[in-house]
């Protein structure tokens, strides 16, 4: 074999090996970020759901207020007539 052909197979086999382990390398990084990014959305729908949560109490207990407040209007109005 010519010189030029043993030196074009080495260069092919070392460029094949760095883009193999290039490629596993960044399967690995990419893996470890979603599993990262993962960790931050779940945290971060746990926090929205507790907002959410609060919201909601918030909205029952002025729907109640608004329905005793109707009641009291409706007393008021019955004392003036009487």
């Amino acid at each position: 074999m010519s010189d030029g052909i043993i030196v074009a197979i080495i260069s092919g086999v070392g460029t094949l090996l760095v883009a193999i382990l290039s490629y596993i390398g960044n399967r690995k990084g990419a893996k470890e970020s979603n599993d990262a990014n993962a960790k931050l959305i779940a945290y971060r729908i746990q926090q929205l759901e507790e907002k959410v949560g609060k919201h909601n109490q918030v909205i029952e207990r002025t729907f109640r207020l608004e329905g005793r407040m109707d009641e009291v209007e409706h007393d008021i109005r019955d004392l003036k007539k009487g």
